[in-house]
């Protein structure tokens, strides 16, 4: 637990210690590789940044492509875009357009769910392109933020709460 970062008030839950482990790490990445090693993932989906972390070694472990949610202006090629709502305004994700195809099964995977937007955003757009979100996976849930509320109808994965 970080206090009052990035702002006063919040208690910040960092995952850098797991990261910076290779047990916790590798401990971290197989809970998701053996969750859906014979699910018939297409793709995993990683959300910027965190979500990258997970997502890459997640893809590569089951033998699948990585596709890449970033926020607005940070993918090369045609995007097609999603705003969602933060306490204090809007932010925006994007997905390349050839990124997923029609009727793909994309596991979506970040860090952390707090409140949800940003992965209901990014839930949209693979819908949007076609694709079927399988799951919407996170290592930790702060559940009294209700970001499950967010995601209803997707199925969630989250095995530390909080």
């Amino acid at each position: 637990d970080v206090p009052d970062f990035p702002r006063p008030g919040i208690l910040f839950k960092d995952i850098t210690p797991v990261l910076q482990n290779p047990v916790l790490l590798r401990t971290a990445v197989g809970l998701f590789v053996d969750r859906h090693r014979d699910t018939g993932i297409d793709k995993v989906a990683g959300i910027e940044s965190r979500g990258f972390i997970f997502g890459a070694p997640l893809a590569h472990e089951l033998s699948v492509g990585l596709v890449l949610v970033r926020k607005q202006g940070k993918l090369p090629s045609e995007t097609i875009e999603q705003a969602y709502g933060l306490e204090y305004g809007e932010a925006v994700v994007e997905l390349h357009t050839d990124a997923v195809r029609q009727g793909e099964r994309i596991l979506l995977v970040d860090d952390l769910l707090a409140t949800g937007g940003t992965a209901a955003a990014s839930a949209q757009l693979i819908e949007q392109l076609g694709g079927i979100v399988v799951e919407v996976d996170f290592l930790i849930e702060l559940g009294f933020l209700n970001g499950r509320e967010k995601l209803k109808g997707l199925d969630v994965f989250a095995p530390i709460q909080y």
